[in-house]
């Protein structure tokens, strides 16, 4: 079918803002709803931060520049819109469809494109000489060079054959994305949780995979030359450690007669430094004053465990399940908790003898996303550390030390600033 040739409408704010608000009442349910639609609209620099435009339409839209961090674009068709330098920070893209879409300089730092596809493609519209001609917006449709995805969540999102040079990918949730035949070329992934994800035939040249997450990852084919995969997480753990009757559940289980009888049998166990992923479970044991430094407990369920005074400086701590777990007086200096749930977790004082406290430490830790809800953070030392996008709605933080850590686009509680015992030269705190 031959149409007439795509012409492009500038958009003042006012009238964004309209369609804005009908689209509103439609999600609302009131009359005189519409979808938001803004295909072929040019709306460089606009202001769309914070709305609510769920299943909206901005195919092939000029969005150059344009302010829509914290939007909920949940579901929104976005294909081969341009997003150059585009603000979409903490913005919601699940399963929105960007497919083409130019991100070259875009701020995605935070933001939620779970099962989002950001393949290649483009749109084509009618030409007297070509009969079809591809529109383009200077670069390359599915391009996002130079564009953020620090602390993103990219689960399931499909990206194969996108060109991401220089892109920087630090602490993002990649689990199980597709990056096939992808341009990675000197990127950064530092941190990020690449497990399951497909990268065969992907340009990784000169990547930066730091301390990322390589569980399961396809790399058939993919160009790893020059790329850096130091303290990257991709061996399985030991077999012996999954082994029930093994040397390391055995040692397991004397610590917890150990903690059980006061010392009168068992003995106390030392795991530092050593993968312990192979465990499965940890949930509900009696670990008090367990001591793995440096140890690797990616992915483990800890829920409930009882953890005082448990040495875990440094561990890699990252997507566990800490649910409701005893950390009171732990030591997890500068561990890696991306991801991971704490929830109702006790990280409040161990009362020692003659009234002594014994404070729970996180300082210098990352807890980027991690889940802090309803926990016990009373005299908590968190100096330095990272908690961007954290949750700690109902959290008790009375008298606890936050004295320079991040809190970029934290979920606090209103009295939170108020109950601390210190923020000083924290970072974000007001805007949390």
């Amino acid at each position: 079918m031959i149409g007439n040739p795509i012409q492009y409408q500038p958009l003042s704010q006012a009238e964004v803002d309209e369609i804005c608000r009908r689209h509103d009442w439609l999600m609302s349910g009131r009359m005189g709803g519409a979808r938001a639609i803004f295909s072929y609209k040019v709306l460089k620099n606009i202001n769309l931060s914070g709305r609510h435009l769920a299943d909206a339409d901005f195919s092939g839209a000029i969005l150059d520049g344009a302010n829509l961090a914290g939007a909920n674009l949940t579901r929104a068709t976005l294909f081969a819109a341009d997003l150059r330098r585009a603000n979409l920070s903490g913005a919601v893209l699940h399963r929105a469809d960007m497919r083409g879409a130019v991100m070259r300089g875009a701020d995605l730092t935070g933001a939620d494109l779970s099962q989002a596809d950001l393949r290649e493609g483009a749109i084509a519209q009618v030409d007297k000489e070509k009969g079809l001609a591809v529109i383009t917006h200077e670069q390359r449709p599915g391009e996002a060079s130079e564009a953020s995805f620090a602390g993103a969540n990219l689960s399931q999102t499909k990206m194969s054959g996108a060109v991401a040079q220089s892109a920087d990918f630090s602490d993002a949730v990649l689990i199980g994305a597709r990056l096939t035949r992808a341009n990675l070329r000197n990127s950064r992934f530092p941190g990020a949780n690449l497990e399951g994800a497909d990268m065969s035939g992907a340009d990784l040249t000169d990547a930066d995979l730091r301390n990322s997450v390589l569980v399961g990852t396809r790399l058939e084919s993919a160009r790893l030359n020059g790329a850096d995969m130091q303290g990257a997480l991709r061996d399985a753990p030991p077999a012996e450690v999954a082994d029930p009757g093994g040397e390391t559940a055995r040692a397991l289980d004397s610590h917890a007669r150990w903690c059980e009888t006061g010392g009168q049998d068992g003995a106390p166990s030392t795991f530092d430094g050593k993968d312990l992923r192979g465990l499965k479970s940890l949930a509900r044991r009696n670990l008090t004053a367990l001591q793995a430094r440096g140890a690797v407990l990616y992915g483990l369920d800890m829920e409930g465990a009882e953890l005082q005074g448990a040495k875990l400086a440094d561990a890699d701590l990252r997507m566990t399940s800490l649910r409701g777990a005893d950390l009171r007086g732990a030591d997890l200096k500068g561990a890696r908790l991306n991801n991971a749930d704490l929830r109702e977790a006790k990280l409040g004082p161990l009362i020692l003898p003659n009234d002594r406290l014994l404070a729970a430490s996180m300082a210098a830790a990352c807890l980027r996303y991690a889940d802090l809800s309803g926990a016990d953070l009373r005299h908590l030392d968190a100096s330095g550390s990272d908690l961007s996008f954290a949750r700690l709605h109902g959290a008790d933080a009375r008298k606890a030390n936050f004295a320079g850590a991040c809190f970029t686009g934290a979920r606090l509680p209103v009295d939170f600033a108020d109950a601390v015992d210190t923020a000083d030269g924290a970072v974000d705190l007001p805007a949390a």
